[in-house]
């Protein structure tokens, strides 16, 4: 059957494509760095992020914790902010939506933790008060983001930024660095 449809999987792929081409591998390096830093000093990886940057951050140790685990024999650190849905609506319902991270980093921040926020815009309310609270507590932050980078990229000590208008192709870009660092932790095939 023949849909009519906006827009074509070539299309989607050529814009995919396009965001690929200008984005910083520089700055894709040092955060896995950061990453790697972070296992390698027995420091916990923490993430957080509302919607599908939600089942990213959940993703990330989902895969990190498992495989870089089976491939070196270290353990890794991981935990994400989005698991425990019971936690996160207790704060919510508690204190309040906008503080459902920073409430639970309270009790899990250990000074020289990497905390990894993702924010499609970069403005979640509730990702911006996290990094705040990190940054305020000895924790290492580093933004993933899409659009302008909204306040997650001037605040966090470091960012991944996919400079791109489009809440999909910034997610694909985010997906895509958690594979990114999977395999440099892992070692190429190893995972």
């Amino acid at each position: 059957m023949n849909h009519p449809l906006s827009q074509d999987s070539a299309t989607y792929l050529q814009k995919l494509k396009r965001v690929l081409d200008t984005l910083d591998t520089d700055q894709i390096d040092r955060a896995v760095g950061l990453i790697a830093d972070a296992w390698q000093a027995g420091r916990q990886v923490i993430t957080l992020g509302n919607g599908g940057s939600s089942m990213t951050a959940l993703h990330f140790i989902t895969d990190w914790n498992k495989s870089v685990f089976m491939a070196s024999g270290k353990p890794f650190r991981g935990r994400s902010l989005v698991d425990n849905m019971g936690l996160v609506m207790a704060y919510g319902n508690d204190i309040s939506f906008q503080d459902i991270f920073r409430e639970q980093l309270k009790n899990l921040l250990e000074p020289g933790d990497l905390v990894i926020a993702i924010s499609g815009s970069g403005n979640s309310e509730n990702v911006i008060r996290a990094v705040e609270y990190a940054n305020q507590n000895g924790g290492v932050t580093l933004g993933l983001c899409g659009y302008s980078g909204g306040r997650l990229k001037q605040i966090a000590h470091h960012h991944v930024w996919a400079a791109v208008d489009d809440m999909q192709l910034s997610e694909d870009v985010h997906a895509i660095f958690g594979h990114i660092v999977m395999q440099a932790l892992c070692g190429q095939g190893r995972c």
